[in-house]
C-alpha cells in the first residue's frame, strides 16, 4: 500500500485509532489524529505518535479537518452519525475503519466472530484451535488487539482469528473473512444503534460480503441467528447444543460431533471442557467447527479444548475466602451475559450488579435473581433504576444493598453477607463507564480488592 503524499485524517483516539494512524503513517501518509475530548481527559501518552511527526488536535472538530484530506479513518467508539463523518460523506472522501484496512492489508485468511455475548472466549479459544494447522497466527479486532497489527505481523501463510463488535461494522462495507460465526443476537448497544432492527443489521454486516467459497457459521439455538441463513451467500453451517443435526456441530450422549460433507468426528466429552457452563458449550462448538471449516483437524484440537480455562473477566475464579468462592464477570456488560452467569451456579448467589446503565429491559435478569441471588449489592449510576426493577419483580427489599459508586464498599458488604458455600460474583448487567475506563479495569479493581480481603 503506498500512500505517499495522501492526507489521511484518524478520527478518535482509542486503541484503534492510535494503531491506525501509526499505521497509516508508516505507508507515508501525512497524519492527523483528532479526538473530540481534551488530551488531559485521555488516559494515553501521545509522545510516540508526535515523534512520528502525527499532527494531534483534539477538542471540538471542525468541518476544516477535512480540508485536503484523501481518506478518514474511524475508530469504533465513533459515531457514523457525526456531524465530520457525514460531512467527509458529503465531500465524497473515502470513510473507512481499521478493521476494513486490516482487511485490505491482510495476506492470510481471516475468522471472524460476531455476537452479543461469548466473542472474547470464542475468539480467544479459535486462535488456539488455528494454531494447531497454522503458523503462524494471529487473534485481534475487538479482543483489545488492533486487527490491522496482527494482520501485518502474520503476513502470508497463517490465519487471523478476529473479533468483531457491531460498532466495528458500522462504517465497514467491504470487510470478508473466509469463516464468519454469528453466535447470538440479544439486546444490547440500542442507544448506539437506535433500534434491535439497526443492532441486527450491523452484526449481519460482517458476512454480508461473502461468496460461496466462504463459510457461515450460526446459532442454530438462537432464533435470530438461524434466520440469518436466509440472507447468506456463504455455505452455511450450524451449531447446536440443543439439537443433533443433519449437518454441523453438536453434542451427542454428551460428546461434541462434527457432522459434515458425509463425515462424522467425535470429539472430547462436555465434561471434559476446560470452560464450563452451557454458554461455554456453545462458545467450544463455534470455535471448534469455523476452526474444522479453515481447515483445522478434529483429532488435533481435542487436546485445546480439554486445556483451555477461559478468559480474564469471565466468571473468572479469583479466590476462596472463608469458603466463599469470589468471581469476576466483569465482561457481563448486559442482562443475557449476566443471566448466563447466573445459570452457572446453583443457588446462594451474592451479587454485585450496576453501572453505567444500557437501559434494556430487567425483567427476565430480575425474575433469575429472585430464584438464584440471596443478596443483590448495586453500585453506579445504574443502582437506583436495577433497585426498582428488583421491587417490581418482586425481589425482597430487606436483601437489596446499595453501595454508591464505589467498588471497596460493594467488595465489604459482599464479604459481609456471604456465607460458605455461596458465592460473590460480579456480573454488572451494564458497562462500566460510570466509574472505570472499561471492564478490564472493572475486574482489575474487584480482583484487587477480593485478593485484599
Amino acid at each position: 500500500m503506498d500512500l505517499s503524499g495522501k492526507k489521511v485524517l484518524v478520527i478518535g483516539a482509542g486503541i484503534s485509532g492510535f494503531a491506525s494512524a501509526k499505521l497509516v503513517k508508516s505507508f507515508g501518509a501525512e497524519v492527523v489524529l483528532s479526538d473530540a475530548k481534551e488530551e488531559k481527559d485521555i488516559s494515553y501518552d501521545f509522545q510516540e505518535l508526535r515523534d512520528k511527526g502525527i499532527e494531534l488536535v483534539f477538542g471540538p472538530q471542525q468541518e476544516s479537518l477535512l480540508d485536503d484530506v484523501d481518506w478518514v479513518m474511524v475508530s469504533p467508539a465513533v459515531p457514523e452519525r457525526i456531524p465530520l463523518i457525514q460531512a467527509a460523506y458529503a465531500r465524497k472522501i473515502r470513510v473507512l475503519t481499521e478493521v476494513e484496512l486490516a482487511y485490505e492489508l491482510a495476506e492470510s485468511p481471516i475468522c471472524a466472530v460476531t455476537g452479543t455475548n461469548g466473542k472474547t472466549t470464542t475468539v480467544t479459544l479459535l486462535g488456539l484451535l488455528l494454531a494447531t494447522h497454522y503458523n503462524p497466527v494471529g487473534v485481534g479486532g475487538n479482543i483489545g488487539v488492533p486487527l490491522s497489527e496482527e494482520v501485518l505481523r502474520v503476513g502470508k501463510g497463517g490465519c487471523i482469528a478476529a473479533e468483531i463488535s457491531s460498532y466495528q461494522m458500522e462504517i465497514t462495507k467491504n470487510f470478508h473473512p473466509h469463516v464468519a460465526a454469528v453466535l447470538n443476537v440479544t439486546p444490547d448497544h440500542i442507544v448506539r444503534h437506535g433500534s434491535m432492527e439497526v443492532y441486527q443489521q450491523m452484526k449481519e454486516k460482517m458476512f454480508a460480503q461473502q461468496t460461496e467459497e466462504d463459510f457461515l457459521v450460526l446459532n442454530y439455538d438462537d432464533e435470530q441467528t438461524r434466520g440469518m441463513k436466509a440472507r447468506a451467500k456463504a455455505k452455511v453451517c450450524y451449531f447446536s447444543r440443543r439439537e443433533e443435526l443433519a449437518e454441523g456441530a453438536f453434542v451427542r450422549n454428551g460428546q461434541l460431533v462434527i457432522r459434515w460433507s458425509g463425515q462424522e468426528h467425535q470429539l472430547c466429552p462436555v465434561k471434559d471442557l476446560g470452560i464450563k457452563g452451557g454458554h461455554n458449550v456453545e462458545n467450544a462448538l463455534a470455535a471448534v467447527v469455523s476452526a474444522f471449516l479453515a481447515g483445522c483437524e478434529p483429532e488435533a484440537m481435542v487436546h485445546v479444548l480439554k486445556e483451555f480455562r477461559g478468559v480474564e473477566h469471565r466468571i473468572e475464579y479469583v479466590r476462596d475466602v472463608d469458603g466463599v468462592a469470589y468471581y469476576n464477570d466483569s465482561k457481563a456488560t448486559n442482562t443475557d451475559s449476566a443471566i448466563k452467569a447466573l445459570e452457572t451456579f446453583e443457588h446462594g448467589i451474592v451479587l454485585l450488579a450496576g453501572g453505567d446503565d444500557k437501559l434494556t429491559d430487567l425483567t427476565d435478569f430480575m425474575q433469575l435473581c429472585k430464584k438464584r441471588v440471596s443478596d443483590l449489592v448495586l453500585l453506579g449510576a445504574a443502582a437506583e433504576r436495577f433497585e426498582q426493577e428488583a421491587l417490581k419483580n418482586g425481589y425482597p427489599a430487606e436483601h437489596i444493598h446499595r453501595v454508591g459508586f464505589s467498588m471497596e464498599k460493594a467488595v465489604e458488604k459482599a464479604h459481609a453477607l456471604a456465607k460458605a458455600p455461596q458465592v460473590v460474583l460480579l456480573s454488572p448487567a451494564c458497562a462500566s463507564f460510570d466509574m472505570y475506563d472499561g471492564m478490564a479495569q472493572r475486574g482489575r479493581d474487584f480482583k484487587r480488592l477480593v485478593n485484599n480481603l
